[in-house]
């Protein structure tokens, strides 16, 4: 934004005569300023104030902010009327109540410029009329701004989610001043709670508390990132806020040596499930690629619900029928915990193992009962422990953050 401001002063005479230009003086006022017509000298009637005009941005500011309030106001006048527009679009605003004062109360547009318009009455109760013109600044480029439950569903304005729930924040175009972006958002809770700030990638920000939320909280995640340069001349494309609020806390602990699955709801057991675990082990894809077979160890939180899901190993790149780990099945009732694919859902089909042994591909593998009392009762942000399994989760397979020690986080 530039700073300096051009003055433009003069004074009002009696009569009727020729406008006195003003000139810039050392040490003046830097605020752009105008006078009503009138005549200089001696003869200036010593009852009437001059009337000048003081508009911010200065006249013929280039390179202003888009969150820099307009602001227009009259001395020795009253102003009548003030239009701020770029093109044909105004800028909304108000003036205050004595008259004297004009101030913007929308927000100006990147790369545009604009053309004060005001309309004061003077002491003598003559119409004098003002323009002056500035410009914004021109980003390289605008980044928008999502909020999301997790990669797969955006979030819920006024929502409910489980403690797991992690705070998302997704830029459009990748973030290279991360601290510029962290000053930006702003996320208040209550009851209050500290917590810290994660970058997944160049392009999605986290935020969480150091523990599981507290059942009941309530959270507001404001991003004030209009204006900001978030690196690379990319600016914030605008403001964006939103809220949801967290539930009955629901934490289930799957434990790969006993092969049950145990659901606590407000620190409660409630339902104990026998399951069936990744059977452990690693293949090759047909690329190479090596695939493993546990269910991952570690903290998972619950991304979607799906009523029916195909399932086949060719997603993971297992594509020969004769393969043992090939398959294509249509699976009911499935509560997603990663990205990678590993779900509680029912398996009928191997009910003989649930309770005894792992020998899944590494979904938790439930009976019909039990998935469908999981489909009906867990939400969004509820939390899967698993434990006793050597393959730990990455942070990035899921909201896999809380796995991180908040020393690193």
């Amino acid at each position: 934004m530039v700073s300096r401001r051009g003055v433009i002063a003069g004074a009002v005479g009696v009569a009727a005569g020729a406008a006195v230009a003003g000139c810039g003086v050392a040490g003046a006022s830097t605020d752009a300023k105008w006078a009503s017509p009138g005549s200089s000298g001696a003869a200036a009637s010593p009852s009437l104030t001059p009337v000048s005009l003081t508009v911010t941005p200065a006249a013929d500011a280039a390179g202003v902010s888009p969150v820099q309030q307009v602001v227009v106001a009259a001395s020795g006048g009253t102003l009548q009327s003030v239009t701020v527009a770029a093109g044909t679009k105004n800028l909304a605003g108000a003036m205050d109540s004595d008259g004297k004062t004009w101030r913007s109360t929308g927000t100006l547009g990147y790369g545009a410029t604009y053309v004060v318009t005001a309309a004061i009455i003077d002491g003598s109760g003559a119409p004098v009329q003002k323009t002056s013109s500035f410009s914004t600044l021109k980003p390289t480029g605008t980044a928008s701004i999502t909020f999301q439950a997790n990669a797969m569903q955006i979030l819920k304005g006024g929502g409910t989610y489980g403690v797991g729930q992690v705070v998302v924040v997704r830029f459009s175009k990748s973030v290279t001043d991360k601290a510029a972006a962290e000053k930006a958002v702003v996320v208040e809770a209550s009851p209050a709670v500290e917590g810290k700030f994660f970058w997944l990638d160049k392009q999605t920000l986290h935020w969480r508390p150091e523990k599981y939320w507290t059942k009941g909280t309530t959270v507001k995640v404001s991003v004030n990132a209009l204006g900001v340069n978030l690196g690379g001349g990319i600016y914030g494309a605008s403001n964006a806020s939103t809220s949801f609020s967290i539930g009955r806390s629901l934490v289930a602990i799957a434990d790969n040596n006993s092969h049950y699955t145990q659901v606590y709801i407000d620190g409660a057991l409630v339902r104990t499930m026998a399951c069936s675990m990744g059977k452990g082990g690693y293949t090759t894809a047909a690329d190479g690629t090596p695939i493993h077979f546990w269910t991952q160890n570690g903290v998972h939180v619950v991304l979607e619900k799906q009523q029916t899901v195909q399932m086949t190993s060719s997603s993971y790149g297992i594509t020969n029928k004769k393969d043992p780990n090939y398959y294509d099945e249509s699976v009911a009732l499935a509560t997603r915990i990663s990205y990678s694919g590993e779900y509680l859902h029912a398996a009928p089909w191997n009910m003989g193992d649930h309770g005894h042994r792992n020998s899944s591909h590494g979904c938790i593998n439930l009976s019909d009962a039990d998935a469908q009392w999981v489909y009906n009762t867990f939400i969004l942000g509820d939390v899967v422990e698993v434990r006793n399994s050597p393959k730990p989760i990455p942070v990035s397979d899921g909201l896999g953050d809380w796995n991180k020690p908040w020393s690193e986080y």
